[in-house]
């Protein structure tokens, strides 16, 4: 389908999502969401999808936050409403079920930090600057930026972060596990291509199940997220795929899924 105010490709397995309101940092208005929603259901029903990437047009911004313009017309009833649209957004993103890689370009402030945050990793240029400044203008972060960012950093960090909404480095945010690696501005997406590559060249069902084991193990007790990972580690030992493996890996030659 077509969009607006993004750009969808796939290549190589990759669908490619880029923000792409250069003129406004590419912030997030509804009409961005509604459709950031519909490609990421695009994505997940294509089953030539394995991976995905999500930037943001030019190089000042991946995601600047959420439109300032909508956020002031909110009160405490569509507010709420806007807020858990946002996350549901996120959500889907987060449960896909297939591994998300933001190439963060420049600015990951507020809503944009909390996409980045929604992914499954984070590559950010040496340049990127990320935060939670939602503070500053009466409000907190509401599409999910605080719990994950706790789960992600640590307490300490988080309240640091959205308590003061102060504006840290790339380095900075490597630092306390906000992103996974730094790069130069022109390897950024050379960076998450070749992560992606890494990712789409194991079992996809092992991949889909061990995001599955992270992302809802997270939520139980440590006993309950043992059993889980127990029940599809023996779901994927009837799998083709497995004895695909494991044969290559004894055979010393690279291994051919076929996801079944």
């Amino acid at each position: 389908m077509g969009y607006e105010n993004l750009l969808y490709e796939v290549k190589n397995g990759i669908a490619r999502i880029t923000f792409n309101r250069p003129q406004v940092l590419n912030a997030l208005n509804r009409k961005t969401m509604e459709e950031l929603d519909a490609s990421f259901g695009e994505a997940g029903r294509d089953e030539a999808v394995r991976a995905l990437i999500l930037t943001g047009a030019g190089e000042k911004a991946f995601v600047a936050g959420a439109d300032i313009n909508e956020i002031a017309r909110q009160n405490a009833t569509s507010g709420r409403e806007f807020s858990l649209y946002g996350q549901s957004v996120l959500r889907h993103l987060e449960s896909l079920g297939k591994p998300s890689i933001t190439a963060i370009n420049g600015f990951a402030l507020g809503g944009g930090c909390e996409m980045a945050l929604a992914s499954t990793l984070r590559i950010a240029s040496r340049t990127a600057r990320l935060g939670q400044p939602e503070v500053k203008l009466g409000i907190l972060p509401g599409f999910g930026g605080t719990p994950r960012l706790a789960r992600l950093c640590g307490r300490g960090a988080a309240s640091q972060l959205v308590l003061t909404g102060e504006i840290i480095s790339a380095e900075e945010a490597f630092r306390i596990g906000l992103v996974n690696q730094v790069v130069e501005p022109a390897e950024l997406l050379p960076a998450a291509e070749a992560m992606a590559a890494k990712i789409i060249a194991n079992a996809p069902m092992a991949v889909k199940y061990s995001l599955e084991v992270i992302d809802r193990g997270l939520e139980m007790p440590q006993h309950e997220a043992l059993f889980l990972e127990a029940a599809l580690f023996g779901l994927l030992c009837g799998t083709e795929d497995k004895q695909e493996g494991t044969r290559a890996f004894l055979e010393k030659r690279p291994p051919r899924f076929k996801n079944r």
